[in-house]
């Protein structure tokens, strides 16, 4: 049964150990194994970057940012000097990367961030989570174009393959769509304004103000009318 907690990343009883130190919801760690099974195959070896997180991580991450703990970059990557944003635009800058605390899909255990370990590995360079890693010549492209091919099979999918006007592009992220979507279905805007009205969030007054905009752009990732439109026109 899924409960609120579990979505809201209040609630870590719905998950199993995983690998490294990450975890993950108990279906999606089983298809991920197979998944990663049929890869090696292929001579591809995906890894988990990142797991489930917690309610109080992205609340860590969130506050950081906010304060200019954090780096914030524009949709197209470019760096942002904070002192020069208002509110509304330092509020939309932090939501293109980073996922407000209680609507992040890393809560609720179905989503994870892969990677090629030892391709990036001969590189000499630490994972940064990029595009460009993705792109052709970079360490995680052969995983990029497999993950096109097969992830349907394993019942994976990647919510940010392009951008709408919302969550910036991330190649690197996939949800296992049958518990994801029961996830999303027991997710309300209600549910996370009750959950953010208890806690110690950076900006809570434009963050509430804004929360129905919010959730539909990103946490639901419907973006904008105009970038939709870009994708399919």
């Amino acid at each position: 049964m899924i409960l609120i907690g579990h979505v809201l990343g209040t609630d870590a009883s719905h998950l199993c150990e995983a690998q490294d130190g990450h975890r993950l919801e108990v279906l999606t760690f089983k298809a991920f194994q197979s998944i990663q099974r049929a890869a090696q195959l292929d001579k591809i070896d995906i890894n988990i970057a990142s797991g489930f997180r917690d309610f109080s991580r992205q609340q860590l991450i969130w506050n950081n940012k906010w304060q200019g703990l954090r780096p914030l970059y524009s949709s197209s990557g470019k760096l942002l000097d904070p002192a020069t944003l208002t509110p509304e635009e330092k509020l939309h800058a932090i939501l293109t990367w980073s996922a407000l605390p209680g609507g992040s899909r890393h809560h609720w255990g179905t989503d994870l961030d892969v990677y090629d370990r030892p391709r990036v590995e001969q590189t000499g360079q630490r994972l940064q989570l990029v595009p460009s890693e993705y792109a052709e010549n970079g360490p995680c492209f052969a995983l990029n174009q497999w993950l096109d091919r097969f992830a349907a099979d394993f019942g994976f999918y990647r919510p940010y393959r392009q951008y709408t006007g919302g969550v910036s592009v991330e190649p690197w992220h996939l949800s296992f769509q049958p518990v994801a979507e029961k996830m999303q279905n027991a997710m309300s805007c209600d549910a996370l304004k009750e959950c953010l009205l208890g806690k110690h969030i950076e900006g809570k007054e434009v963050v509430l103000k804004q929360l129905p905009t919010i959730y539909r752009r990103y946490i639901l990732n419907q973006g904008t009318p105009t970038e939709r439109e870009n994708i399919t026109g």
